[in-house]
């Protein structure tokens, strides 16, 4: 290899690093179209809302809309957690406001849930487990042995993870005093507008932590080939058992 050889094995190492990491944020969190999925059905909520102040009208169109990206998705033959998660949350937020009848409760259960995350990212970091590598490890077929094999990637996760908390925590900062103080068109509008840049933000700044830490350790490659050694070892242990006796057969 020459000196002009390596800075080129380099670059490709990297790039294609930083391709995995994109391949494997973009099925973590679902991309375009899960991102779709998350801010269609409020929406439409707040927009039918805002025409016609009519809460039923309004939660039954989200709901119904939820409904129809899940079936879509099974037909199609696709993962519908993202479209099953978008579904369950707009189900919690129709039985909110319909129980209240209070319009802006639709958002409380997605609002809670945002501060529940946010708390769950700091809190599993601060106890050295942080929830990014929790979620991306199987992705990256590392599982979690980022936690005491690849120190390095364990600080990016730990990044990842505090961005992602103080992310949804500014959001959150924002929500709840809204809640109190706006009424539902306002409140739903923000919400909308909130919807997708924080979590390209985080997104983003996961996927730059994560470029320049230490490539993930495949440990399913790994048992894969222990399992092979194993039966290579086995098989070896056999045709010696086998020699002897087949020899004295032949005799």
């Amino acid at each position: 290899m020459t000196s002009l050889d390596k800075p080129t094995e380099d670059t490709q190492a990297e790039d294609h690093a930083r391709a995995v990491t994109e391949a494997a944020l973009f099925e973590a969190f679902g991309g375009v179209r899960g991102m779709v999925e998350t801010v269609l059905p409020g929406l439409l909520f707040v927009t039918i809302f805002t025409i016609n102040k009519d809460l039923h009208w309004s939660a039954i169109a989200a709901l119904a809309v939820s409904v129809v990206l899940v079936v879509v998705r099974l037909a199609m033959r696709d993962t519908v957690k993202h479209a099953f998660s978008g579904v369950f949350g707009v189900a919690f937020g129709v039985v909110f406001a319909m129980m209240t009848g209070n319009a802006k409760d639709f958002y409380l259960p997605g609002m809670l849930y945002t501060l529940g995350l946010a708390l769950a990212y700091i809190i599993t970091t601060l106890c050295g487990v942080p929830l990014i590598g929790l979620i991306l490890g199987p992705v990256f077929k590392e599982n979690l042995s980022w936690r005491t094999r690849n120190p390095g990637r364990k600080k990016a996760y730990a990044k990842a993870s505090w961005a992602w908390g103080l992310i949804l925590l500014a959001k959150c900062a924002i929500l709840f005093p809204l809640y109190w103080w706006a009424d539902t068109a306002q409140l739903g509008w923000v919400l909308v507008a909130l919807k997708i840049p924080p979590f390209l933000l985080a997104v983003w700044l996961t996927w730059v932590f994560l470029a320049k830490a230490p490539a993930p350790i495949d440990v399913f490659a790994e048992m894969e080939a222990e399992e092979k050694a194993e039966e290579e070892r086995k098989a070896a242990l056999a045709e010696e058992s086998g020699e002897p006796s087949g020899g004295r057969h032949r005799k």
